[in-house]
């Protein structure tokens, strides 16, 4: 027996798993191959769908399905399957028109299956998916673009990295917050909306989370202990309703649970040599 086989060990990906400058850790990789040949399980609960996944499902070692749009699906990678697929109840176009007549400065796009639908996106935009890497087209209004489980909307695009979009200024920050105020009293009844950095707004179906979905895991596996890593406010589910859970200490929600190193120097490495060790030891 392996000294971690009683845990599930699930960890969001932007700024907890890598550090500001997207880049993993070589200490954190580490940490997770020590991790599983120990009993360990392990795998992603993040934001992030199958096509932004990309060569990150060949780069980091997991040995469960990755969580995805945060938690509206579980992914595993071996065989190409989704599941626990949570429908958005809108309908789709209806919804899109109506949310970017509203905000036609925001960028806004559909989150799909197989790939992202940008719609009506300037093309500063589409060069900062080009130069991402990340899989896009262009939304038709009336395809079929597959299940309707997350569509984002995004600030101004100034460059080619995720991290542009964790600081904003006063201006850009105020109309992220009435964006997501107003699709809150228009669709609130139906959706759930996330804002995993201060220039993204992430909507999903109601009820989901990354804990509903990190706990259907855990029981579907049978692992006595959840133990999540999360930096900003759309991991907070997730670490509130974890069995044990940490922040790196640069995290926007670092206040509110123990902390790790900062995300760049491998926090979840620090939760995996340092605090899963203790707190086994001192588990009755």
């Amino acid at each position: 027996m392996g000294m971690f086989d009683d845990i599930l060990l699930t960890v969001d990906y932007d700024r907890t798993l890598t550090g500001p400058d997207s880049v993993i850790p070589q200490r954190n990789l580490d940490a997770i191959r020590y991790f599983m040949e120990n009993g360990g399980t392990f795998t992603l609960n993040t934001g992030r769908s199958v096509g932004t996944l990309g060569a990150l499902v060949e780069v980091i070692p997991v040995n469960a399905p990755f969580l995805l749009y945060n938690g509206s699906a579980a992914y595993d990678h071996k065989t190409g399957e989704l599941s626990q697929m949570q429908i958005i109840d809108l309908p789709v176009w209806e919804t899109l028109a109506q949310v970017h007549g509203a905000f036609p400065e925001l960028n806004l796009e559909i989150q799909g299956t197989r790939t992202h639908y940008l719609y009506d996106c300037p093309k500063s935009y589409e060069d900062f998916y080009d130069g991402i890497g990340w899989p896009r087209e262009t939304a038709v209004p009336g395809s079929d673009i597959g299940p309707f489980m997350k569509f984002a909307l995004f600030g101004t695009a100034r460059d080619h990295t995720v991290g542009q979009y964790f600081s904003g200024t006063e201006e850009e920050i105020r109309l992220m917050d009435e964006a997501e105020k107003w699709i809150n009293e228009r669709y609130g009844h139906v959706v759930e909306v996330f804002r995993p950095a201060p220039r993204i707004i992430d909507v999903h179906a109601k009820g989901v989370s990354k804990l509903n979905c990190a706990r259907l895991l855990q029981k579907e596996l049978g692992k006595k202990i959840l133990v999540c890593v999360g930096d900003a406010e759309n991991d907070l589910t997730m670490l509130r309703g974890a069995d044990y859970a940490f922040c790196p200490s640069d995290g926007v929600v670092a206040d509110q649970f123990p902390n790790v190193c900062p995300c760049g120097e491998g926090a979840v490495a620090d939760v995996i040599y340092e605090k899963i060790p203790l707190l086994l030891q001192n588990k009755p």
